[in-house]
């Protein structure tokens, strides 16, 4: 059994997929807006979202962008779009993965079930901690402490340190953070990379003049190393 965030704002097709994924045995939270969907996903932290993307307040694309910025909650992407470069880009916004209208009850309970499988299989295979240091990261529960101490960081400064200490010694490249991290290829937006690298130092309590855990290694990306 899953908690389900159902964003749709047709009612019909909300009422057949309420009744499907509640015979299936799933908990469905329907709601028919993006910034509805933005704040539950924020709040109540659903097992899995299935997404319309035609919603009447935000694009379900842009939706599903603002989304991955908060939460790594699976996302399905239910769409008539049936581009190859539409489902391209709809993956690279971060959707799990998707179904094209209509589809039945059968289709999307099998979709649900594959994504729900991979997203457990991936939280068990995570290291129960990773100790950097003074720095101890600890992925499953996705709490950072420096020195016994909780720090709070955003669920991107969050991927990007874990990433990174995972890989201690090794100089990884903006545009593999992109591609890894934010899951986006887009050229030119490796500056964002920049930007969450320094709030971090300011969080680790260091500066890109006086670094301890990342070095900058100029014209290549950054490198997590181990102070001690």
């Amino acid at each position: 059994m899953a908690m389900i965030l159902l964003v749709e704002d047709d009612r019909i097709i909300t009422a057949a997929l309420t009744r499907a994924l509640t015979d299936a045995g799933h908990v469905v939270r329907p709601v028919g807006q993006a910034a509805q969907a933005l704040r539950i996903v924020t709040q109540e932290r659903p097992d899995l979202v299935i997404l319309d993307l035609g919603l009447p307040d935000i694009d379900g694309t842009d939706a599903l962008r603002m989304m991955r910025t908060v939460s790594d909650v699976p996302v399905i992407v239910a769409t008539a779009r049936r581009s190859e470069a539409d489902i391209i880009a709809l993956l690279q916004a971060g959707a799990d993965d998707y179904v094209t209208k209509p589809f039945s009850g059968g289709h999307i309970l099998a979709r649900i079930s594959a994504v729900l499988r991979r997203a457990r299989t991936t939280e068990q295979q995570q290291p129960n901690a990773i100790t950097v240091g003074e720095l101890v990261i600890k992925p499953r529960q996705r709490r950072v402490e420096l020195r016994g101490e909780p720090l709070q960081l955003t669920r991107r400064e969050f991927d990007v340190l874990a990433y990174l200490a995972e890989r201690v010694g090794q100089v990884i490249s903006r545009r593999e953070l992109m591609n890894q991290v934010w899951q986006q290829a887009r050229i030119g937006e490796e500056q964002t990379i920049d930007v969450h690298i320094s709030w971090l130092r300011r969080k680790l309590g260091e500066t890109a003049a006086k670094p301890r855990f990342l070095h900058t290694v100029r014209g290549v990306g950054v490198m997590m190393v181990d102070p001690q």
